[in-house]
Formats: C-alpha cells, structure tokens, sequence
C-alpha cells in the first residue's frame, strides 16, 4: 500500500499493520534480520576527509553485525546491564554507529553532543549515571578528548573510557605525521582507558548474552543547544522499532542509499536515518566527523552524491541555504528525495532548492521527546509548501488551546498548541528526571511547545513556538513571518527574528542576517524589503544587524538563544550610555529558573541605585555581576 493521503494513513492503520505485523522485539533483532536478508550489502560508509575520491570504509551488513556484537559484548564485560548507560562523546564515524547499536543491545546509550563545554558534558554523564565513556583520542584540530577527559574527571561514576582513533582512516603522509603533532591531554581522571580497536577486536562476533527482548529504555538523548544544563530524554525499544518500521513501511529499501551529514548524537541520524537503514537495508553514507559542518563537505556535497549514487539525502535548511550557493557540478539523476527537518524550510528556499537540484523536498516534523517521527510530506503525495506533512500512521496529533475545563481540540486552521501521541511516546518518563515531566502531558498527549494548525486535509502546519513568540505590548508576533520575508530577499541565506528586550512594549522585533557569498545588501535595503513583504506594520523589525555568520547548533538551527543573547547586551548597554551611566552587561548566563539573566558591572556603586530603577522597566531578569 503506498502513502500519499490522509486516507491512505487510515488505511494503514485499518490493516494493523503495526500492531500485528511479525516485528522484532529487539534491536538485536532487526539488525540481526536484515544481516540474513542482505548481508553482503553495503550498511554505513564513512568518509574522513570529504573529497569524492578520498578514502573510505563501508561494512556490509555482516560485518556491522558483527561489529556490534563485540561492542555489546565488551561493555557487558565492563559491567553495563540493560538497565545500565554507556555515553558515546563522538564525531560521525563508523565506531559512533557501532557504538550506538551495541550500547542499546547491551544496556541503555546516552549519546552526547561533542560541541557541549566539559561542565556541560558532566552534567549528562551525572544526570544519566553512565558507567562508560567512549570518546575519540587525542588528535589533531579536535578538542574532544581534552573535553572528555575534564568531564570525567568531575564524574568519578565513569569507571571505562574508551578512546576511538581515527588516525586508522588516514593514508599517505598525514597517517606519518598525526603521531609526532597528537596533541596532549592535560586533565587527570580515575576512569580506566581502553581502545576501542584493540577492546572491541579481543570480543566475540556473536552475541555473548541472551538478547533482551522485553520493551525497555535503550536510548538517552538529550535536548537543547548549545547552552545551558539540557535533559534526557528516555525513549523504548518499541519507539526506536516504531520509527525504523515507518522508514522501512513508507521511505526506504533495501536499494536506496542515503547521504546523512547529521551528527549521531541527535535523533534524526541515529533514530529516524539509521533505524530505518537497520529495518529496511539502505546504504548510509556518512561525509566527514563532522558532516556538513565538514571542512568541504557543502564544497564537495554534489560530487559525493554522484560518487554514492545517492537516491536520498537529508538536511536541514541552514544546510540547504549552505548548498544553493553552490553549483550543482555533478551527475545527480540517481537523487529522488531530499528530507528536511528540524525547522520550518523558507519558501524561498524551498523554491530554489528544487529548481537548482531538481529533487523532491520532503519536509518532516519530529521531536527527541517523542524518539522522532511524527509527520511528513509524503514522498508519494501531495506536498503543501511550507507546511510539515501529513501524520504518520499511529501518529495521534491534535491542536490543542486552554479551555474553562482543561485543554480543548482547535476547529480547522485555528492556530494552539501540537500535541501528539504515537508508540514512540514514553509517557511513563518522558524525562529522565521526574520533576522535568510536570505538565509535560495533556491526558496521553505530549504537548511539543510548538504552535500550529491542521487544515482541511489533515496537514499540519507549524506556526511557532510557544517560547519563541514574539511579545509587543501584550500582541503576539510570529517571528517566522519576519524570517519568510527577509529570506525572500535574494542575498539573506539565513534569518533569525527574535524579541529584543523593550522598557515600554515589553518586546520588540527584531532580526539579524546572514548573507549569501558575496551578497552586498545593506541594512537600509533590507529594512525596506521587510516593511514591504511583512503585512503587519507591529512586525516591522526595529533592529536589523547582519553577522558573517548566525549561530547554529550541532543540528544546524538557528540557535536562538546566542541572538538573544546578543539583543539583550546592545539593548541594555545603550540605555546605560544614554542615561550617562558607567555601567554595562558584563555577560548574559542561562539560569534554570529565571532564563537568560543579565549580569551587570559598574565601577561606580553610586550608579547602583540608578541602574536598579533603570532596569524596573524591562521585563527581562537580570542580576549584579560576581566582583
């Protein structure tokens, strides 16, 4: 049955599919399966450097099995149960991949995002009691050991640090050279250090223990940027199958092969990409440690795809904005879809993607704290621009808006919160702390903090998020009304709108820009092209400022937080030089309670009781800086 309408959903759902279907019980298991079914196929291909003709290693299908296998097998000899965590603080590569599979065979993988600050990368080994830490050792333009090791250090809980090499990829003069230039790491830990090469290749290349077949945690992955404490989300063996089974059911077979520069820490790589690769046989090909952050991965993207025959890419907008500025210098007829997620795709860009590549975009909706999946464009149906698709079977979403007696559906197109429930919701603990589940739930329905609507046709459309909403006097702005419009201009590649504190509205809009390569557009200009493409004049952005290049987290959003961040600074530091004071925004930290809190120094304490009185008239929380 295919899946191109709302209908076609119900239809799927009528059969049972899901529910009936002879599906693993395990992880094990369906690697295990389509080990049998194709194993001398390629399963994942990993390139260290991006150029089309550099080297690379792909293990079939058998070997993965077997990889994987000696992974779970060296950690249950470590001591990880299946209620135990084994942290993985790792670039792409093939030994995040068999980490990952082998850490939720043996017990539960927490997998960490290596952009985070060791206090940071602490507080997760702490928060999830991991037992285990496999990182990458010391080498050369990456920091991630010196990292790994200071956090360890704070965490005595870590007993094993396993250390992946990946001098093992280079060839020629580079492998002779990155011995004499490793550079050293200077924090001191207790944890015993292993290597992962020599650990791994001493195991067994079967399963040494009986398979866990119960449903149970097996994942660990964190929300947030690239700031603040985030949480950890806890998802099911039945939500990790759940969404291999809808990539296997409704996107991919065992023919396709799928280019995946997203990092493995997050869900879109390890759950949706590489769960579906396991369930259905698709070949992944990972460009780079660091995908498309990749020194020439967006340079060499095209060329990569023709090497691979790629019939299937994912991304996200910043990274497809990255792509249009450059030519499309390769064959690509073998490319049939491309998927983007992780945030709303400007139309613009949406257009002009599908004009330069001449392939189909899918845009999708999902989220960590439902394991992933919830909705899609279908690749076989109608796609509405701009909005997120249609549900995937068992996917329950519903609009929902405060009512007199609890929450209520939302008519047609108006506008509340999305809420959802599927099989990869764990509604016994989202959260692996309790206290961060408080009123994560209405009734069975995971409230996501995202705005949006559903049509006449079933579609889902994504207006905002709650916190995102732009806030003038009590008027809500949608900030992606201000970010569709300047994207229209043909020299923005990103936007980021944002509210900049205000002492009379509360907020005002505002925005800040990157520009296309080369691109030589103006403040000025682009303030005339907002006031004409923004309908409503309260939208109108008061600041506009262009950076080289917006922040992003790991991921590739727009990290909103940093621009705040930035609002909040020039805001409060021209009051203060307005009103003749000395004072000014030493730094803005991100307090779990209070949010982002400026913190304020001035020489002068006779400023102090001025600056109080000054400060009454925002809203944001701010507080005198330590010394």
């Amino acid at each position: 049955m295919g899946y191109a309408t709302h209908e076609d959903r119900k239809a799927i759902e009528a059969e049972g599919l899901w529910a009936e279907r002879d599906l693993p019980k395990s992880v094990w298991q369906m690697l295990n399966r389509t080990a049998e079914a194709h194993g001398e196929r390629p399963a994942i291909t990993f390139q260290l450097l991006s150029g089309p003709g550099e080297k690379e290693e792909t293990l079939d299908w058998n070997a993965l099995r077997a990889r994987t296998a000696q992974m779970a097998n060296l950690l249950r000899d470590l001591g990880i149960g299946e209620h135990d965590k084994v942290a993985y603080l790792l670039p792409n590569c093939n030994e995040a991949v068999v980490t990952y599979l082998g850490g939720m065979v043996a017990g539960i993988v927490v997998p960490i995002n290596p952009l985070l600050e060791p206090q940071q990368i602490a507080s997760i080994l702490r928060q999830s009691g991991a037992r285990v830490l496999v990182t990458l050792r010391a080498f050369p333009k990456s920091d991630l050991a010196q990292k790994a090791a200071a956090a360890v250090a704070e965490v005595p809980e870590v007993a094993h640090l396993i250390e992946v090499d990946l001098h093992r990829y280079l060839t020629g003069v580079k492998r002779l050279i990155v011995p004499l230039i490793r550079p050293k790491v200077s924090a001191r830990h207790e944890a015993r250090v292993h290597s992962f090469e020599k650990a791994v290749r001493r195991q067994s290349t079967t399963l040494a223990f009986e398979d866990v077949t119960h449903d149970r945690v097996c994942t660990n992955f964190h929300t947030g940027g690239t700031t603040g404490m985030p949480k950890l989300a806890q998802h099911k063996v039945s939500g990790v199958i759940y969404n291999a089974w809808l990539g296997d059911r409704l996107l991919f077979d065992e023919t396709d092969k799928l280019i995946c520069p997203l990092p493995m820490f997050h869900v879109l790589a390890a759950i949706v990409v590489m769960g579906s690769s396991l369930a259905s046989g698709a070949h992944v090909v990972f460009p780079t440690p660091a995908g498309y952050r990749g020194d020439g991965v967006i340079k060499n993207f095209w060329k990569l795809c023709e090497r691979y025959r790629i019939t299937f890419m994912v991304a996200v907008p910043t990274a497809m904005s990255a792509l249009m500025q450059q030519k499309v210098d390769a064959d690509i007829s073998s490319l049939k879809f491309a998927f983007c997620g992780s945030a709303p795709l400007p139309l613009e860009l949406y257009r002009r993607f599908e004009a330069a590549a001449g392939v189909t975009i899918c845009e999708g909706y999902g989220l960590t704290e439902a394991t992933c999946l919830v909705s899609c464009n279908p690749p076989e149906g109608r796609k509405k621009v701009g909005s997120i698709g249609i549900a995937f079977p068992y996917s329950d979403v519903k609009i929902l808006k405060p009512g007199a007696d609890g929450p209520e559906p939302c008519p047609t197109d108006a506008i509340g919160e999305i809420c959802v429930d599927n099989p990869g919701v764990h509604h016994d603990g989202t959260y692996a702390e309790m206290d961060k589940n408080t009123n994560l739930f209405h009734g069975r329905y995971l409230r996501t903090g995202d705005l949006g609507r559903m049509d006449a046709d079933g579609y889902l459309w994504i207006t905002g998020r709650a916190k995102d909403l732009i806030i003038r006097g009590g008027h809500n702005i949608d900030p992606a009304e201000i970010e569709e419009a300047l994207s229209r201009h043909e020299g923005v590649a990103m936007v980021g709108a944002i509210g900049q504190p205000d002492s009379h509205a509360g907020e005002l809009p505002c925005a800040y820009v990157e520009l296309c390569t080369g691109a030589t557009v103006g403040v000025e200009e682009l303030m005339a092209h907002a006031r004409e493409h923004i309908h409503e004049r309260a939208a109108w952005p008061k600041h506009i400022e262009i950076l080289d290049e917006l922040p992003k987290t790991a991921v590739g959003k727009v990290f909103k937080p940093d621009l705040r961040r930035r609002a909040i600074a020039r805001i409060y530091d021209a009051a203060f030089a307005e009103n003749g004071l000395k004072a000014r925004v030493a730094r803005v930290v991100e307090d779990k309670k209070r949010g982002l809190v400026a913190e304020i120094a001035t020489e002068d304490n006779a400023e102090r009781e001025v600056v109080t009185r000054l400060m009454d008239h925002y809203p944001g929380a701010w507080s005198w800086a330590e010394g």
